[in-house]
């Protein structure tokens, strides 16, 4: 009833993509910005605000390579272990310096393999706070685990018969949203944060000295970016809508809690359908319509998951009739529909 792709093929493509997008990227833009802040260190900068930027987004960087590379290992234990034994040495070292005398050892060492190595400590900080995180975040899988066994896992959402109409439906919730506006969200999060943080760090100067500049950024992190991202978390999920999308013989149907749009397939502009990740989501223009629906970030409805089903082969042979042109895409789980100029 669907149109995928064969399951080999689809999960060769989303783990290439998970392993340059998640991985490797990471990785590369990690160590350029740590030699950077190397170099610079190395030049003679008395550790202003810009290396000091590129050391913590160099160690995030690397964290995040090495986290995401953990949880692609098989078996899965693999991963947990490689990852606990980092995050525990890591840790391990940042208290031994900080508490135990350690820079006393390193005091004796040349000029630039001290700067090397102060580039490295302060890059260790949100290094070690993110490994840590992506342990909690193992954790509360286990939890999760263990609640599907004691009741039935979610499902994604299904295709249904129109009961008083042609065509199918398929309900969910999702956020009325574009993917613009999402982002420009997210960046001036990220931004404020940065701001507050660093209005922090100056205001709270003798605390900051006193603790150690990378226990200060994992207390910064846990004080300020968590509480963040739990509150825009759940500010996006206020807005969820109730929402159902209707394939007919000859157009499409939106409904939006109370909010109703039909659009001709012969009107059908651009149709795009991610049917999973935190961005699946709806996006139809024409026929006076420009809706975006991300459901991945809506609360989704009790026993369903934030995702969609895969589109019908009917709807696309009927879309195809329509003039509307199905461009490829790169990613397994997406498809997008053009009408040619």
């Amino acid at each position: 009833m669907t149109d995928t792709a064969p399951e080999s093929t689809a999960d060769r493509r989303i783990r290439d993509t998970v392993t340059r997008r998640f991985v490797r990227d990471p990785l590369i833009i990690g160590l350029v910005l740590l030699a950077a802040a190397i170099a610079w260190t190395l030049a003679g900068d008395d550790l202003s605000f810009f290396p000091f930027l590129l050391m913590l987004l160099g160690g995030f960087g690397l964290a995040f390579s090495f986290v995401n590379a953990t949880m692609e290992m098989r078996p899965a234990r693999k991963g947990v272990v490689l990852q606990l034994g980092v995050a525990a040495v890591l840790t391990a070292l940042m208290i031994f310096v900080v508490e135990f005398g350690g820079a006393d050892l390193l005091a004796h060492l040349p000029e630039p393999a001290r700067a090397v190595i102060l580039v490295l400590q302060i890059a260790a900080g949100p290094a070690v706070g993110w490994i840590w995180l992506g342990l909690l975040s193992r954790i509360s899988d286990l939890f999760r685990r263990r609640d599907r066994s004691t009741r039935p896992a979610p499902t994604p959402p299904d295709w249904q018969r129109e009961e008083h109409g042609d065509g199918s439906r398929v309900e969910f919730r999702a956020l009325d949203l574009r993917m613009r506006a999402l982002t420009l969200v997210i960046i001036g999060v990220v931004l404020v944060l940065g701001l507050a943080g660093t209005a922090l760090l100056i205001a709270l100067d003798d605390a900051v000295m006193s603790m150690g500049p990378r226990v200060a950024i994992i207390v910064m992190g846990a004080v300020v970016g968590l509480p963040a991202y739990l509150l825009l978390r759940a500010t996006l999920r206020r807005r969820t809508l109730s929402c159902a999308v209707a394939f007919g013989n000859d157009e499409l149907r939106i409904r939006t809690d109370s909010s109703t749009h039909r659009i001709p397939f012969t009107e059908l502009e651009t149709l795009v359908w991610r049917m999973r990740s935190d961005y699946s989501r709806v996006e139809v223009r024409g026929a006076d319509t420009d809706l975006s629906l991300i459901v991945g970030l809506a609360k989704p409805s009790e026993g369903r998951t934030a995702e969609l089903p895969a589109l019908p082969r009917r709807v696309v042979r009927r879309l195809e009739l329509a003039g509307v042109t199905l461009e490829p895409s790169r990613r397994a789980e997406m498809v997008r529909f053009r009408r040619a100029a």
